[in-house]
C-alpha cells in the first residue's frame, strides 16, 4: 500500500517537475512573501500561487493542501499554465457549510464616518491556510513545509450604491487587495406592490401622493447574508454632502407615511411611501429628488438582533449625518429622480390677470381725477374773467 502511494505522488511530482527554468524565468527560486495573490469576490474567493518556487521546493500542485482538505475534489488545486508564470489555482465559494475548511469570523466595532450614528457595525473574516503535505517517508526529509495564509475581511454595512470595502490577504505573501459586495446590490422603484412593474416617471412629473415602491435587492450574493436597511432617505441633490434631505426611515423610527414591507428577512428589501415635493422648489414647475440607503448586510442568525432597538444608538431625526466620511466615498443613489408636479400654472396665469386688471382700473382712476380738477381750474378761470369783463 506504502509502495503503491509513493508511486502515485512520484508520478504527480513529474508531472510539475515537466516545468523547466526556461517556463518560470526568474520564478524559479525560493518561496517568497509576494508568492500569493487573493480575489476577494461577492460570491467566492479565489487563491493563486506561484507554482514554480513550489517546484523547486520539491512539491507540485497536488501536494499543495486547503485546509486539511485531502479528500474533496472541490478543495483540490489545480495548475494554470496559460499566464505567465503558471500558478495553481483553489476557488471556493463563500459559504460557512462549503468554504473547503475557512474559518468564518464576525467582529463588531462602533461606526465611523457616515456610519457614526450607528454602535454595532459587522466585519466577517474569512480566513485559512494552504500547506504542502511531504511524500517523504522516512525518519528525515529535505523539503521545507510550505505555508500559506490567506483572509478576506468584509464590512457588512453599506451606503448604497456608495461604499469602500478593504480586502486583507495573508501567507508566506501578505497583500491588501480589495473586493467588495456593493456590485451585487441595486435599488429600483415600482408602480405596482408586487414590485414587478417598473415606475415610469411623466415628463412633467408624478402626481404628489402617487404610492412609490422601493426595492434594495441583492443578486449572486451568497445565500449566507440577508439585506437589511438600516436607514434611507431622499435629498435634492444626487451627492447630498450640503444638501436638503428628509429621512423615510431610520433606526428604530420611521416616518408615519412611510411603510416598510420586508427588512432583513432575505436577499431584498421592501418599502414605499407617497411622491412629496421639496418646499424648496415651490417656485420650480416640478421637484426633483434622488433616494438613497444604508443598507447592512447580516448573517440570517443575526438580522433580528439588529432590529432591536437596544442595539444601537437611535438617530436623531434632525441632525446632518454627512457631515464626516463623504470625502472617502463616491454617491450613486437611485438610478433615476423621483420627480413631482409642484403647482398648477393656470393660478398662476390668473393671479397675473387679476393683477393687470387692478392695475388698468388704478390707471383710469387717476385719468378721471386729473380730468376733473382740470375742468374745475378751467370753470374758476373763466369765471374770473367774467367778473373783470363786468367792471
Amino acid at each position: 500500500m506504502h509502495l503503491v502511494i509513493f508511486f502515485i505522488l512520484a508520478s504527480a511530482v513529474d508531472k510539475s517537475c515537466q516545468l523547466t527554468q526556461s517556463d518560470c524565468g526568474a520564478t524559479f527560486r525560493r518561496p517568497e512573501y509576494t508568492d500569493i495573490s487573493v480575489e476577494c469576490g461577492t460570491s467566492s474567493i479565489g487563491l493563486a500561487i506561484l507554482i514554480c518556487p513550489v517546484v523547486y521546493t520539491g512539491y507540485n500542485e497536488s501536494l499543495l493542501i486547503l485546509n486539511h482538505m485531502f479528500d474533496d475534489p472541490a478543495c483540490k488545486g489545480t495548475l494554470d499554465e496559460s499566464v505567465t508564470p503558471p500558478v495553481a489555482r483553489f476557488t471556493f465559494p463563500i459559504n460557512s457549510s462549503s468554504a473547503c475548511g475557512s474559518n468564518f469570523r464576525t467582529t463588531s466595532a462602533p461606526g465611523t464616518g457616515i456610519f457614526s450614528d450607528f454602535s454595532n457595525i459587522q466585519t466577517v473574516n474569512i480566513s485559512g491556510v494552504i500547506h504542502s503535505h511531504d511524500p517523504t517517508t522516512g525518519i528525515v526529509t529535505y523539503n521545507a513545509e510550505l505555508k500559506y495564509f490567506y483572509s478576506c475581511a468584509y464590512p457588512l454595512e453599506y451606503l448604497v450604491n456608495n461604499t469602500r470595502v478593504d480586502v486583507s490577504s495573508s501567507s508566506i505573501s501578505v497583500k491588501d487587495n480589495n473586493g467588495s459586495f456593493i456590485s451585487t446590490l441595486s435599488m429600483n422603484i415600482f408602480s405596482d406592490f408586487q414590485y414587478t412593474q417598473p415606475l415610469v416617471i411623466p415628463p412633467l412629473g408624478l402626481e404628489l401622493r402617487t404610492k412609490v415602491f422601493v426595492q434594495v435587492k441583492a443578486s449572486n450574493l451568497t445565500d449566507q447574508y440577508h439585506v437589511l436597511l438600516d436607514r434611507c432617505y431622499a435629498s435634492v441633490s444626487p451627492h447630498p454632502t450640503n444638501s436638503t434631505f428628509f429621512n423615510l426611515f431610520v433606526p428604530c423610527s420611521k416616518h408615519q407615511m412611510t411603510n416598510i414591507s420586508e427588512n432583513g428577512d432575505g436577499q431584498h428589501a421592501r418599502f414605499s411611501f407617497p411622491a412629496f415635493r421639496f418646499l424648496e422648489q415651490q417656485n420650480e414647475t416640478i421637484s426633483t429628488y434622488y433616494l438613497h440607503c444604508v443598507t447592512r448586510l447580516c448573517e440570517k442568525s443575526t438580522c433580528d438582533d439588529f432590529k432591536q432597538c437596544t442595539r444601537r444608538r437611535r438617530r436623531a431625526v434632525d441632525s446632518d449625518p454627512l457631515k464626516e466620511g463623504m470625502t472617502e466615498s463616491t454617491t450613486l443613489s437611485s438610478s433615476k429622480p423621483i420627480v413631482t408636479k409642484v403647482e398648477s400654472v393656470l393660478g398662476s396665469k390668473e393671479e397675473d390677470l387679476s393683477s393687470s386688471e387692478s392695475d388698468s382700473s388704478v390707471g383710469l382712476g387717476i385719468a378721471v381725477g386729473i380730468l376733473t380738477v382740470a375742468v374745475l381750474v378751467v370753470v374758476a378761470m373763466a369765471a374770473v374773467l367774467y367778473r373783470r369783463r363786468r367792471h
